[in-house]
């Protein structure tokens, strides 16, 4: 008797319902290894709780407009969850979608850019908080793409408090981190890991500049290309990994940004919910990663 072939979930949103290249890339590989891949939007009314029961495995990928409706979404993670394996877990969706997990990395001793918090019931017409007097990026703590993020001249106080009070007064909270310009020419690295190992890394080049106005769309576009991690960038994305909750096992994976700085890389963000891999920087990944998610079913 035949083994049926693993029926794998990727979850995308109403934007992309076919999946993005890199998915198709990715769907491609897994069926290439015996694995039925469907895309499938994860607020589509049409999929009921049979539906979704009927996949060995659910992947969180393309979901990039859970920003504005987390709770929604959690509330989504949490059915599908219910129903089959959902990756990354539960825990791990709802810790990392809000990026004020960079105060739990931090006190855990991982490098991290300096980051400072206004929830919406701190804010004020006068609000204040650590970097107006120093170049500096305002976004929300929960948000994908650069939506929502702007970045600040030290001269800028009064429209840097403005955009604050702008998305607390929406219901974000506010994410200020000072702007670390070496970003400009070296550019930022993202570390991919798969099951808790470095898959592949890529250079993005900087984004935010003084004076623009805030992304239309899902998100901004980005300048990839490939890079090899240096050790240092390596050694930081572990230990990064490793102070997530459950160890560097615990996701299937994971996307650590890391920025330059003279005394060593930060951490700007752990991503664990739906980054993108850059494939198109190292296609020969496609295969082992669909591996990995097969590992899960």
């Amino acid at each position: 008797m035949s083994t049926p072939s693993p029926r794998i979930g990727l979850a995308t949103c109403s934007e992309v319902p076919d999946l993005d290249d890199e998915g198709r890339l990715l769907a491609e590989a897994l069926r290439a290894a015996g694995a039925t891949a469907t895309p499938l939007v994860w607020d589509d009314a049409a999929l009921d709780d049979a539906a979704w029961a009927s996949y060995d495995l659910v992947v969180v990928r393309s979901t990039w407009d859970y920003a504005e409706r987390l709770d929604e979404f959690l509330a989504w993670v949490d059915r599908v969850a219910a129903l089959t394996r959902l990756e990354n877990p539960p825990a791990l969706l709802r810790w990392s979608t809000d990026k004020r997990y960079l105060a739990d990395l931090a006190a855990a001793g991982v490098p991290t850019v300096p980051s400072a918090f206004v929830a919406p019931d701190e804010a004020h017409a006068s609000v204040e908080h650590p970097y107006l007097d120093v170049e500096h990026v305002v976004k929300p703590s929960v948000g994908a793409g650069s939506r929502g993020a702007l970045r600040f001249g030290a001269d800028e106080a009064d429209r840097s408090r403005a955009h604050v009070a702008a998305l607390t007064a929406d219901g974000f909270t506010a994410l200020v981190q000072p702007y670390l310009s070496e970003v400009d020419e070296a550019g930022e690295t993202g570390v991919v890991a798969i099951d808790g190992e470095i898959s592949h890394a890529f250079r993005k080049g900087a984004l935010l500049t003084v004076g623009d106005e805030l992304v239309e769309g899902l998100f901004k576009q980005e300048e990839i290309t490939a890079r090899e991690p240096t050790p240092l960038e390596v050694e930081v994305a572990r230990r990064a990994l490793a102070a997530v909750p459950g160890g560097s096992a615990a996701p299937l994976y994971a996307r650590v940004d890391l920025l330059p700085t003279p005394d060593g890389p930060l951490l700007l963000e752990l991503e664990l919910c739906e980054p993108s891999f850059f494939l198109d920087t190292a296609p020969d990944r496609a295969a082992a990663i669909a591996a990995a998610f097969l590992r899960r079913v």
